[in-house]
């Protein structure tokens, strides 16, 4: 018997089906409910469907976004670009943000009529705009609704305020016209779950179906089940089942309903999607999130855009031997990804192509200043032969509109006061008496106290000690963690401290990962940061601060010697313990550090077994460190003072 005929007669058995779901233009196909608690078939009382079309090609576009992370403000982005001379010229331009995001979609599904427009995941989590702006995830609801999505697969950052703050976020997402379905084939909510199927049917679906030109689309989602589970903070009860396995089940539910057009919405990270990929059968495209990875051609270097992970998009055959588009579009609501796709009658695909459009304005400066007329017509001739790789667009005028009261929200915030420091807490990269490097960086009176020539900046060790306990509480764990004394900007004086200043200590939006690192690689990037900087060419900025880690430092030494008698602390006991070469330590680190910035070579090598994009920016864990620090008497705000001497990573220090 035909595939469509099976289809036909399976789509009128699934009517009396209410996991199937209903409706005229666009089929809700599931819960988040096991396969297994389905309910029975029951007789169907509805009408008999109309026969459904003949079988026919079909031309199907994909806009697409994953990891957006409450990057809703447009911001500044250099581009090397031709300015008229030889060489390539640095180029700076405004890019990104959401309104943005909503205009290029726009104007790129225009004109088009099979379009889907999707978002795979971590809408959540990374500005500002997510948790100062009103409710958490208030401004993303209202941004993302300014786009319409078609489907939305849960990132693991959704899970970040826990069921509770979720179902909250889903909530404020359907106030709106749209009603984009929240998708995921394996996650399963707790008994206890706000978002558990009987206390919030439909809240969130394995599956969803649309239909264009008369033909049926199937939606699957999945959320990567280890991370999610060891590093955000879903319920105890609520649990991630096999990302194969949960995929498979949901396409064979969609397939024996006639549906033959799969599209996987995955957030699980662009290797994983391409290993899933190939052990499925019946799916066609797989959208991506989770791993931030560009995709697309080598002329993205050129341009000083960054560094394509593979080609957009990716082809690969699956379990059946049939071709997969797999794309991702990047991070930040830089990237909108255009994935055209052709289907033949029989529902596979036979080709795919598109690009990834990197967004940018057209405000271009040189050098701080506007380019000449010569400059500005070489720039965008060059802008223009990238064919849309460099897509220039103005911010939907609606979208800015929505965006400017949580921009105005967050503006007062940063001048909120948040805190207040009770002594100075100061800042010094390296340790060192009068005339060694850095010394002037200190005050006067933290100079004279002395403090910081033997163990160095007190905001700097504050900031690494934050991200140990805050990762501690929250994040699944940490034994130790790094700050790099450059990446700490400004003292704290004595007096009220506000929020804008707590984002000028940490100015440079990195996000943590957590490695996994040996105790031998723990020395060794100790010592990766001291040679940078005290080998040839060394600057004071890659000095490491750690938190539950301390260690003596002699600069005259050759590196792999200079960091010595290296204690870890038991963070239950207090207790300081030699450093195991031969154990395992959860380090929490900036993505910037994480990835070899300031010379921590042994960082970048761990491999991505022992990699976890935890996804907060450094700021925002500053913040939940202060908020719970031990009220003020007099003002009632958080406390701010120096740590204790035994916790500063730096126990002696001897100059070069």
């Amino acid at each position: 018997m035909d595939r469509h005929v099976i289809g036909t007669l399976a789509a009128a058995l699934c009517l009396g089906l209410s996991a199937c779901g209903g409706g005229s233009s666009t089929l809700q196909v599931g819960s988040a409910t096991p396969a297994s608690a389905a309910p029975a078939l029951a007789p169907s009382l509805a009408p008999a469907p109309a026969a459904s079309p003949a079988p026919a090609p079909l031309e199907l576009t994909l806009l697409h976004i994953n990891d957006s992370h409450s990057h809703l403000a447009a911001k500044t982005r250099t581009l090397q670009l031709q300015a008229g001379d030889t060489t390539r010229s640095t180029v700076s331009v405004e890019a990104a943000g959401f309104p943005r995001v909503t205009a290029a979609i726009d104007q790129l599904a225009a004109g088009k009529a099979n379009v889907l427009k999707l978002h795979a995941g971590d809408a959540l989590t990374g500005t500002l705009f997510f948790n100062r702006a009103g409710a958490d995830g208030e401004a993303d609801a209202a941004l993302m609704n300014t786009v319409c999505f078609d489907a939305f697969t849960l990132g693991n950052h959704e899970f970040d305020k826990g069921d509770t703050g979720l179902r909250n976020f889903l909530d404020l997402l359907r106030q709106g016209n749209c009603k984009t379905p929240a998708l995921s084939a394996n996650v399963v909510f707790g008994a206890g779950s706000a978002l558990n199927p009987a206390r919030a049917p439909g809240a969130v679906q394995r599956s969803t179906v649309v239909e264009r030109a008369g033909q049926k689309i199937g939606i699957v989602g999945l959320t990567i089940a280890g991370k999610t589970k060891a590093s955000s903070s879903p319920d105890a009860d609520t649990t991630f089942e096999d990302e194969t396995i949960a995929a498979q089940r949901e396409i064979d539910r969609l397939r024996a309903q006639g549906i033959d057009k799969i599209v996987l919405m995955s957030h699980i990270g662009y290797e994983y999607d391409l290993q899933v990929a190939k052990a499925l059968s019946g799916v066609d495209v797989v959208v991506g999130g989770d791993s931030h990875t560009l995709l697309g051609p080598a002329a993205l270097s050129t341009l000083g855009v960054g560094s394509p992970a593979g080609a957009y998009p990716t082809q690969v055959t699956n379990k059946d031997g049939k071709r997969v588009c797999v794309v991702q579009a990047w991070e930040y609501a830089q990237v909108v990804g255009e994935l055209k796709v052709s289907f033949d009658a029989n529902g596979d695909v036979t080709a795919c192509s598109g690009t990834p459009h990197v967004l940018v304005g057209d405000n271009y400066t040189l050098g701080g200043k506007a380019p000449t007329d010569a400059q500005l017509k070489a720039i965008q001739a060059d802008v223009a032969a990238t064919n849309g790789l460099l897509y220039t667009v103005a911010p939907d005028a609606n979208a800015s509109a929505v965006l400017k009261p949580f921009a105005d929200r967050v503006e007062v915030f940063n001048r909120t006061d948040v805190a207040v420091a009770v002594e100075e807490l100061c800042s010094r990269r390296v340790p060192g008496g009068a005339g060694t490097v850095d010394y002037s960086r200190s005050s006067t009176g933290c100079n004279t106290l002395g403090s910081v020539a033997l163990r160095g900046g007190d905001i700097q060790q504050l900031v690494a000690q934050a991200y140990l306990e805050v990762a501690q509480k929250k994040y699944g764990g940490a034994d130790i963690s790094l700050q790099s004394g450059g990446g700490v900007r400004i003292p704290l004086v004595p007096g009220k401290v506000t929020a804008a200043q707590v984002i000028q200590v940490l100015p440079f939006g990195n996000m943590l990962f957590r490695l996994d690192i040996t105790g031998a690689e723990v020395k060794a990037m100790l010592e990766d940061g001291l040679d940078a900087v005290y080998g040839t060419g060394g600057t004071t900025g890659p000095y490491p601060y750690t938190g539950g880690l301390r260690f003596d430092v002699d600069a005259r030494l050759a590196k792999g010697a200079r960091a010595s008698n290296i204690e870890v602390r038991d963070a239950k006991t207090g207790a300081w313990a030699t450093l195991d070469a031969g154990k395992t330590y959860k380090l929490f680190v900036l993505s910037f550090n994480a990835n070899g910035g300031d010379g921590y070579k042994t960082l970048a090598a761990v491999l991505a077994a022992g990699r976890l994009d935890i996804g907060v920016l450094d700021a925002d864990v500053f913040m939940d460190y202060i908020q719970s620090q031990t009220k003020d008497a007099t003002t009632g705000l958080p406390a701010l003072k120096k740590l204790p001497t035994d916790l500063y990573s730096t126990k002696s220090y001897q100059s070069p």
